[in-house]
C-alpha cells in the first residue's frame, strides 16, 4: 500500500512541467523552500479525478524561510530570477519568516510550521526536489485528507471560518473537483 507522501511525490515526479518548476526553484538554493498549495493539490486532485494532464494552479507558491531577510524586495529579485529561467509562469515567492506578521502570530520556526496557519489542511503540503532529485514532501499537518479528497479547515482555519468558506467558494473546488467531501 503506498502512503500519502508516495503518492504525492510519485504524481508530481511523473509530471514534466512540475519538475521543470522545481528544478528552477532548486537553482536559486533558497533555505528550507518547497512548492505548496495548489501546485500539489490541484495535481493530486486531477489524478484521482482522472483529469489529465493536470490544471495549472493560479500561482506557483514558492515558499522558503530566512529569518535574516525579511524584505519583500528579496522576494521580488526570486520571482524575477525564476521568471528568467522559466518566464511567463504565475510566480509567488514568500518567505515564511515574515508571514506571520500579517496575522498577527508570533514568527514561524519554519516552513512547515508557516503551514500549519493557513486555512485548510489539503493546501498545507508542499514538494522539494533534493539535490539527488529525490522528492521530499512538506505536510505538517499529513496527506490522508489530500490523498483521501477530504477538504477541511486546519485548528486556525477554523478561527476564520469566514475566510475558509470564502476561499472554496471564489476557488470553485467543489465545481471542479466533485469527488471531494468537504468537511466541518
Amino acid at each position: 500500500m503506498t502512503s500519502g507522501p508516495e503518492l504525492i511525490a510519485g504524481i508530481v515526479g511523473c509530471d514534466p512541467a512540475a519538475l521543470a518548476q522545481l528544478r528552477a526553484v532548486r537553482a536559486l538554493a533558497l533555505p528550507d523552500w518547497c512548492i505548496a498549495a495548489g501546485f500539489v493539490r490541484n495535481r493530486v486532485w486531477d489524478h484521482l479525478h482522472d483529469i489529465s494532464p493536470p490544471r495549472e494552479p493560479a500561482d506557483i507558491d514558492v515558499l522558503y524561510y530566512d529569518a535574516s531577510d525579511l524584505s519583500k524586495a528579496s522576494e521580488a529579485e526570486h520571482e524575477t530570477r525564476l521568471d528568467a529561467l522559466l518566464p511567463g509562469l504565475p510566480w509567488q515567492v514568500r518567505n515564511q519568516a515574515r508571514m506571520h506578521v500579517w496575522k498577527g502570530l508570533p514568527q514561524h520556526r519554519d516552513t512547515a510550521d508557516s503551514m500549519v496557519y493557513w486555512l485548510e489542511t489539503v493546501t498545507a503540503v508542499g514538494v522539494r526536489l533534493e539535490a539527488d532529485d529525490s522528492l521530499t514532501v512538506i505536510a505538517p499537518l499529513g496527506t490522508d485528507d489530500l490523498v483521501n479528497l477530504r477538504c477541511q479547515p486546519t485548528a486556525f482555519g477554523r478561527t476564520r471560518r469566514h475566510e475558509y468558506e470564502a476561499r472554496i467558494a471564489a476557488k470553485r473546488w467543489r465545481e471542479l473537483w466533485p469527488k471531494v467531501r468537504f468537511l466541518d
